[in-house]
């Protein structure tokens, strides 16, 4: 993937990261009266704010398989594995961390919150996963790329019989990765699935970047995969279970959420990958660099991390609509200006966490 495609994922991450800016503040802090799934506005606002988390899952399976196989193709892939594995434990620590609310902690009070899974949890568990799948087939190239895209789809098809999925007899800090019965936002499942999905598009990539027509290939295939999957899925699934009778198909079209916003994600791929050369050297470019920055800055501006104050404590569901637009544009203002002083890129992260583990290593 060589340097100009970089602007496409930037973008991509940017995309995403923003969105997630907006979607957080408004969801938190709109009063629930203006929740009208009968308004136009809120009905797209609502579909565009569902394609955040499928776009960095997917992102990040790409991103970091594609690293990984560009090691590997050096001859020496063992570092790559050392820090992959190194970061996936460091998303999982932030993630912890991010819920940890010190002042009640010197109250003795240890809420279970703190052991709530969110994205970065999620997200760190499988760039873990996927260093075990790439030192398992990563001398088998092509069957790597089919398990990849078998686990997706496994993941996405057997989502019904996991949705309501209830765990009682393990510990929460396992059981919450399954189940979301105790406030988890994210579970490995499904959402692996869309980092393997962006995993099996790292091995595309890969084998066949270098040929001539690439580009143009791959946006067309995105646009008409991604179209696809958004309309045609359902009805795809119902044709296998009227072949098969396997009811566990019938139950996925039921509920087909999940097919349907990889299909927007691909769509998404498209549009950014067909303008990426007005990219380059964009300030979009740049917040794509930042996303594990902003990301804990804005968790910690709205939901109060370590302290307990944020603006969610203050302005819980309380804002109007115009009141929530303005405020979503000024907080994204104000975090991405925080994260351009305080970090050039999410490095900055990864340089702390080592330097921390570095001194207790002293």
């Amino acid at each position: 993937m060589n340097s100009n495609r970089l602007y496409f994922i930037d973008a991509v991450r940017a995309f995403a990261i923003l969105m997630m800016l907006q979607g957080h503040f408004i969801d938190t802090l709109i009063d629930p009266v203006y929740r009208d799934k009968t308004n136009t506005i809120y009905i797209i606002w609502s579909y565009f704010r569902g394609i955040t988390a499928p776009v960095f899952f997917t992102i990040s399976g790409l991103v970091f398989t594609y690293l990984l196989l560009r090691a590997h193709a050096k001859g020496d892939d063992r570092p790559r594995i050392k820090k992959g594995l190194f970061r996936g434990l460091l998303l999982i620590l932030i993630g912890y961390s991010l819920r940890v609310n010190i002042l009640s902690w010197f109250d003795g009070y240890f809420s279970p919150y703190f052991l709530v899974i969110d994205v970065l949890q999620c997200i760190g568990l499988s760039l873990i996963i996927l260093v075990c799948l790439h030192i398992l087939f990563k001398h088998y190239s092509y069957i790597f790329s089919v398990v990849l895209f078998s686990i997706g789809c496994l993941c996405f098809v057997t989502e019904p019989l996991y949705r309501d999925l209830v765990i009682d007899n393990l510990p929460l800090i396992i059981a919450n990765y399954m189940t979301q019965a105790n406030g988890s936002v994210f579970t490995i499942l499904p959402w692996f699935g869309y980092s393997a999905f962006g995993a099996f598009l790292s091995t595309v990539f890969f084998r066949h970047a270098h040929r001539n027509l690439f580009k143009i290939f791959t946006i067309i295939t995105f646009f008409i995969v991604g179209l696809l999957l958004m309309y045609c899925s359902t009805w795809f699934l119902l044709e296998l279970y009227e072949f098969t009778g396997i009811e566990l198909l019938k139950l996925s079209a039921d509920y087909n959420y999940l097919f349907t916003r990889l299909g927007n994600v691909l769509i998404l791929f498209g549009i950014f990958y067909t303008f990426e050369r007005f990219l380059k050297q964009s300030i979009i470019a740049r917040i794509g660099e930042k996303t594990l920055s902003i990301y804990v800055i804005h968790f910690i501006i709205l939901f109060g991390s370590f302290t307990g104050y944020g603006l969610k404590r203050f302005f819980n569901q309380s804002l109007n609509p115009v009141e929530s637009i303005i405020g979503a544009l000024l907080f994204i203002v104000g975090v991405c200006i925080i994260s351009f002083f305080y970090a050039r890129t999410n490095h900055f992260v990864y340089n702390l966490a080592r330097k921390l583990v570095d001194l207790v290593k002293k």
